[in-house]
């Protein structure tokens, strides 16, 4: 009888909040699927291009999402807040997106004049500038590719149809083309062609299907838009500075081969962590519209419990996953692993704490802030920990103690200013 009751609960509870639930599932989907596919298909790569190879690779593309950063400056927030408070208003939903289009394709056009001349200034990246090159095609899907939008109107479901279906074009491609190290060129532009090819359909699906038309917007009328897009920035850039900054300063003073077991750590982790972490931006349209600090309270609760859940399955079972994708060479990643599973913690309850309370009372200062704080943090613990230790994994311990000062100061401000 109970647990007829309960059953009954959970499904009106499902269809009231029909919405949250799909959103939830395809923004998971989505990108699950972007790491569980190059999960697959890793044993492959790692066999047939080598660590040195592959770490290259995983090298450019961390400098390129240094410019993917710079290009979407933080619009993406601000713009899915205004499509998902005006879903049924396609005039201003043409006019949000016709303003962050223009606005990127101006970032892209100074990007891709900065890109052009670090690469021709240094010799290490002028040696591969091909697969650099190649790379930067990442800031492009970003701008044709405007997920927040599908996000705002609860259609996440097409951007992951969309995104699967080239995945799976490109399988055959990899296979038969990747033949030996040097082919690490041609993979990347397998690689990046299809996320473009991909973003290029969903950008005929807005234009098209959903009868958006976008214009070209003044640079006067776009101020507004920096404005209010500005204090992301800093965030996001921050949060990428941190993050893509092990790839690249790895591959610097250490060597290729450990970017490589450092990307296998962060992939065996990316799946948890999308699993968990898109339940914020999925509740986010909804929540947004109703306010109510208890059940803000709740979500952050159920969600400290989950990435608990999610630190202990990756202790448990990373060992076994390391070695069937990359062997015993790469097995250092599985420490590597367990360290950073604590981020996914992180990330949930900072993401909760920046989506539920401080967006909606526009205290993007403190967002700013807290990626500061969380940037400083990190480099602060790494100096430390090298003048004790000359190791990689060091590099992880301090992204992983900084995410968790990130809790700690979104707590402390919420405490000390009552925001909850």
């Amino acid at each position: 009888m109970i647990f007829r009751y309960k059953l009954n609960f959970l499904n009106i509870l499902l269809k009231n909040n029909k919405k949250i639930v799909e959103n939830y599932f395809f923004m998971t989907v989505l990108q699950v699927l972007n790491s569980l596919f190059y999960l697959i298909i890793y044993p492959f790569l790692i066999r047939t291009l080598g660590p040195e190879g592959y770490g290259l690779y995983v090298f450019a593309t961390s400098i390129s999402m240094y410019f993917v950063t710079f290009v979407s400056f933080g619009f993406d927030i601000p713009a899915v807040k205004a499509i998902s408070l005006n879903q049924n208003d396609n005039s201003s939903k043409s006019y949000t997106l016709s303003c962050v289009f223009t606005a990127k394709m101006y970032l892209e056009l100074l990007a891709l004049i900065v890109y052009v001349i670090l690469i021709s200034c240094i010799p290490t990246l002028r040696n591969n500038w091909i697969i650099y090159l190649i790379c930067f095609i990442n800031t492009l899907t970003g701008i044709f590719l405007p997920t927040w939008y599908f996000q705002g109107i609860q259609k996440m479901r097409i951007v992951t149809f969309i995104q699967l279906g080239f995945k799976l074009l490109s399988l055959p491609f990899l296979f038969i083309f990747i033949k030996k190290s040097s082919d690490i060129w041609l993979f990347a532009l397998i690689a990046n062609c299809t996320n473009f090819c991909g973003a290029i359909v969903a950008f005929y699906i807005i234009l098209w299907v959903q009868k958006i038309r976008i214009k070209w917007i003044s640079l006067i009328e776009l101020k507004p838009w920096m404005k209010d897009a500005l204090p992301f920035f800093w965030t996001v850039a921050a949060g990428t500075i941190k993050g893509q900054s092990i790839a690249i300063i790895t591959g610097i003073y250490f060597n290729m081969s450990d970017v490589a077991v450092y990307d296998l750590a962060y992939k065996i982790i990316s799946i948890p962590s999308t699993l968990v972490t898109s339940i914020n931006g999925a509740l986010f349209p909804k929540l947004i519209l109703k306010l109510d600090s208890i059940k803000i309270k709740r979500v952050i609760r159920y969600e400290s419990i989950i990435g608990l859940i999610a630190i202990a399955c990756i202790t448990i079972f990373g060992k076994w996953i390391v070695q069937f994708l990359g062997g015993n060479k790469m097995l250092f990643a599985y420490p590597m692993a367990s360290v950073l599973s604590i981020t996914i913690y992180s990330w949930l309850i900072v993401g909760a704490y920046i989506n539920f309370v401080f967006v909606p009372q526009k205290l993007f200062y403190y967002i700013t802030k807290n990626q500061l704080v969380a940037l400083v943090s990190f480099f602060i613990y790494f100096v430390i920990g090298v003048m004790f230790f000359n190791n990689v994994i060091l590099l992880v311990i301090a992204l992983s103690l900084s995410s968790l000062t990130e809790v700690f100061y979104c707590k402390y401000v919420i405490k000390k200013k009552s925001l909850l």
